[in-house]
């Protein structure tokens, strides 16, 4: 197109200008970039460690066991389901627990806590459940032992091979009742969890609860977190109204919480950071308007139509938006390649913080497409708001008045 050929020289006829604008551009491509990136690393690292510490990415349940948590709302798994999770790409690991209430006592002591039944070799596998065991040892498949979180070990003044009573009501309101040995003392990184309850094996549980083969939820994981939309849709399509498919989303929606909290406050840094360089853009198109308003008044004097200036005027300012943007790509991507292989690593009381809550103390950076894109798109947006300024500036120019000044 001609008037793009024309509006790319015009930019060079004043290189040193055209540069300064284009590498602000590509500057506040670059810092929204790794803004974005280590935000969607610190994101997917933090849900990771979540998912990986308790709840997996998603869980089958019982319709109504959410809401109320009792062992009446379970459900014996059958070979159909276990074939309907092995036909959805995506899921790496899928393993049964049976969750409720009980009573520990030891000696006059009495305490309240979770207690989960678990696979002991899957839930290692998911969610590293062994390398929290402090004292003593982690459960092995057929074990009747225990393990008991540290502040309730703390609290029952009990330790590895101590005996405790476990006191609770079992399906269908069966009193359960059961002498268990202490085998490992959990200290997890997080003081709530610490507090948390205690896990004995699967088949132990079911015995315990009077459940037979029934469970409460079968959890899942998967590759990326990116990917759980797409498997709970599959799953609940193919599984229909018999289970409740459970998100870690819908399951943790404190940390969904953090994570929009987090998200609108980056939002107003970056819209601060496009806010100078939309101002950079239209000072750029400001100069270029009042140096070149002669020469302008004599284009459309001698016959040129103001549609076609008015075309060649914006199509400089998305050139030069379009400039800057690639080579704010150009830098970013490599600069992102070598931290998402390199995470930056903390220290201090940030460190500490990070590591309280299980995760690691480092900051992550992420190659998702939307982390490039979302910068690239908002810059060319703001090029075309600011393309309205020329086209205004043409329509309501005088060109005799023009080449008088």
């Amino acid at each position: 197109m001609r008037e793009w050929r024309m509006a790319w020289r015009n930019l060079w006829r004043n290189r040193k200008r055209t540069l300064i604008t284009a590498a602000a551009v590509a500057m506040a491509v670059l810092l929204s970039t790794i803004m974005s990136s280590m935000q969607e690393g610190t994101y997917s690292k933090m849900i990771d460690n979540v998912v990986k510490f308790y709840s997996g990415y998603i869980q089958i349940q019982h319709p109504d066991y959410w809401d109320t948590r009792s062992l009446n709302d379970s459900y014996a798994p059958d070979d159909s389901l276990y074939e309907t999770i092995g036909q959805i790409d995506g899921i790496t690991l899928h393993i049964p627990r049976i969750e409720s209430f009980t009573l520990i006592s030891s000696g006059e002591i009495t305490k309240g806590c979770a207690l989960i039944g678990i696979d002991p070799e899957g839930e290692d596998r998911t969610t590293n459940l062994s390398n929290w065991v402090d004292r003593g040892e982690y459960l092995k498949q057929g074990d009747d032992g225990i393990l008991l979180a540290t502040n309730l070990a703390k609290n029952l003044n009990v330790s590895t091979g101590d005996t405790l009573v476990l006191l609770s009501q079992g399906y269908h309101g069966a009193s359960a009742a059961a002498l268990v040995p202490i085998k490992g003392i959990l200290d997890f990184p997080s003081p709530q969890m610490n507090s948390f309850g205690a896990y004995i094996t699967l088949e132990k549980a079911g015995e315990f609860y009077g459940m037979d083969n029934n469970i409460t939820s079968m959890v899942l994981m998967l590759n990326d977190y990116m990917e759980v939309e797409r498997v709970k849709n599959k799953l609940a399509s193919m599984l229909g109204a018999s289970y409740e498919i459970m998100s870690w989303d819908e399951m943790q929606p404190d940390l969904v919480n953090m994570i929009r909290g987090d998200r609108a406050g980056a939002i107003v840094m970056k819209g601060i950071l496009y806010l100078v360089v939309g101002f950079g853009i239209l000072g750029t198109i400001i100069m270029m308007m009042s140096e070149r308003k002669k020469e302008m008044g004599v284009m459309v004097a001698i016959g040129m139509k103001k549609i076609r200036m008015q075309k060649m005027l914006v199509f400089e300012t998305i050139s030069v938006g379009l400039l800057g943007v690639l080579i704010g790509f150009a830098i970013s991507l490599p600069v992102i390649l070598v931290m998402v292989h390199n995470p930056i690593p903390l220290t201090g009381e940030l460190a500490e913080a990070y590591e309280m809550f299980g995760i690691e103390p480092n900051m992550y950076f992420s190659m998702m497409p939307k982390v490039f894109v979302n910068q690239m798109i908002t810059v060319f947006v703001i090029a075309l708001v600011i393309a309205a300024y020329p086209i205004f500036q043409i329509i309501n120019m005088n060109a005799l008045k023009a080449i008088r000044n």
